[in-house]
């Protein structure tokens, strides 16, 4: 990587870091559009739970990980909301950039077979044969 190319890169760490460890607490409490549609039918109080009706909603069950150290944009035992989401938030950007990083790093050194320069019969290399044989 060109020495260059490390500002913008940390640049936009930052920016990410930035929008999921403290701008994350501000985004909309209110369901998405799928769990809006799953609630069609119902009636729902302000906590969110389904006091009457018929919809899909109620057929709903428990994720496997629900009970996962970071289950609901959280982490477990910090009893800060804000910083419970926050710090998941930085979490999973730190784990998207390093697992996203090292496959880079692999599919980089994969990628180039060898420093040496061109194979011979390559069609690159022709333009190298014709200038040797023209002297």
């Amino acid at each position: 990587m060109s020495k260059r190319s490390w500002p913008f890169l940390l640049g936009g760490l930052l920016v990410a870091l930035l929008l999921a460890g403290v701008v994350s607490n501000y985004a909309s409490s209110h369901p998405d559009g799928l769990d809006s549609s799953l609630l069609k039918g119902c009636t729902v109080n302000a906590k969110g739970e389904i006091t009457g009706g018929s919809c899909p909603a109620q057929q709903a069950r428990h994720h496997e990980l629900a009970d996962s150290p970071l289950a609901n944009y959280g982490i477990r035992g910090i009893g800060n909301g804000f910083l419970s989401t926050g710090l998941s938030g930085v979490l999973g950007v730190l784990i998207t950039f390093a697992l996203g990083g090292g496959l880079f790093w692999l599919a980089r050194r994969r990628g180039t077979p060898s420093q040496a320069g061109p194979v011979p019969g390559d069609a690159a290399d022709e333009p190298a044969a014709r200038a040797a044989g023209a002297r």
